[in-house]
């Protein structure tokens, strides 16, 4: 079956279910990992932060002989 040319350019309904059935995959794959790879950063900046507090308190306990009380 041959399709008439009407002059009308564009895509049809299924062109445009499949490209939105593609990102909804996409999407489903991308989301997770991006949540993931999120999450690593917070760890990562929360374990430097923690190294950080660690040099500056044994700078203190060098210099004074002692940790800080209050």
């Amino acid at each position: 079956m041959v399709r008439k040319s009407n002059g009308k350019k564009g895509f049809t309904l299924i062109e445009l279910l499949v490209v939105v059935a593609i990102i909804g995959i996409l999407a489903a794959i991308a989301i997770p990992q991006f949540a993931q790879y999120r999450e690593n950063a917070f760890n990562s900046a929360a374990e430097s932060d923690l190294r950080n507090v660690k040099t500056s308190l044994e700078s203190y306990y060098a210099e004074n002989l002692g940790y800080p009380t209050d």
